[in-house]
């Protein structure tokens, strides 16, 4: 839903903006560990060690600093890409309400502008995720981000950190239309908030709830998304993992349907309360603009 929908007065895109950066900063330093975890358990082909099993080895073996290899990216990151995220929500929710005639957000046009403003911050993103990615593979031997960006673009061109745009395209149109969707109906059936307490109360629930929903329909996407930017084109080969639903197919068949789930355990716990700690966070920070 629109993260300014229940606003007296309209805020401009760049509040929008800036609550979405705000926000994003605060969840990635908060939940980077589960994202390093989630994504060594991604790039593995056949059974895992699971999330404490993962976590365990990697502080075992490479020490716990490598539990923020490749934070830079994402730190960078976030900071656009959330505030693309609300700012395309909010833009969306308005165009789609005057397309559709209609003067308050509906289930079917939350999903809808949930939708957009994932396809919208898909294009943001990919060379960030890919970046991040190669760095956090247990396989990496890149010294650092700027490493990551020379070799991919003296190896696979400039677009090579373009690789993965379609599936990550996906995932983001499918976890922001299970967030905001989620979040429109949530908030429909908690209690009326009372106080400013009680509203921050209701924004986490729902955002945390939102959270869970968008990562059960998003994970396969994200599984081959991460398999798809793991791994460098050959020149002349055609690459395992290429387009998303034949790669979706491949996994299934040759690793079961489960393995389009592997890294759901840290990724949701990540994102439900991520989830939660972003529109807290927005929703607060569109509050302070509000009122000043």
């Amino acid at each position: 839903m629109s993260a300014t929908e229940h606003k007296p007065k309209p805020l401009p895109f760049v509040a929008n903006f800036a609550a979405g950066a705000i926000a994003g900063i605060s969840e990635i330093l908060t939940f980077y560990p589960l994202d390093v975890v989630k994504t060594r358990i991604q790039l593995e082909k056949g059974k895992t060690q699971g999330l404490v099993g993962t976590f365990t080895s990697i502080v075992k073996q490479e020490g716990v600093g490598r539990l923020y290899r490749g934070l830079v990216p994402p730190l960078l990151l976030e900071a656009p890409k959330r505030a693309v995220k609300f700012a395309a929500n909010d833009y969306w929710g308005k165009t789609f309400l005057d397309l559709a005639g209609e003067k308050k957000m509906t289930q079917n046009l939350s999903v809808v502008t949930g939708a957009a403003a994932g396809a919208t911050e898909s294009f943001v993103v990919v060379p960030f995720e890919l970046v991040k990615i190669r760095l956090q593979d247990k396989n990496s031997v890149y010294k650092g981000p700027m490493d990551v960006v020379r070799q991919t673009v003296a190896k696979e061109g400039l677009l090579g950190l373009y690789a993965g745009m379609e599936s990550t395209f996906w995932r983001h149109v499918y976890w922001n239309a299970g967030y905001f969707g989620t979040i429109y109906s949530v908030k429909a059936v908690l209690p009326k908030a009372n106080t400013q307490n009680e509203q921050l109360m209701n924004n986490f629930v729902s955002g945390a709830i939102g959270g869970f929903a968008g990562t059960v329909v998003n994970t396969p996407f994200d599984v081959v998304k991460s398999r798809i930017q793991g791994t460098q084109k050959v020149p002349g080969v055609v690459p395992k993992y290429n387009w998303t639903y034949p790669a979706i197919m491949t996994i299934a068949r040759e690793e079961g349907v489960a393995a389009l789930y592997k890294g759901f355990v840290p990724k949701v716990l990540r994102l439900a309360p991520g989830g939660g700690v972003l529109l807290l966070v927005v929703e607060f920070t569109l509050g302070v603009f509000q009122e000043g």
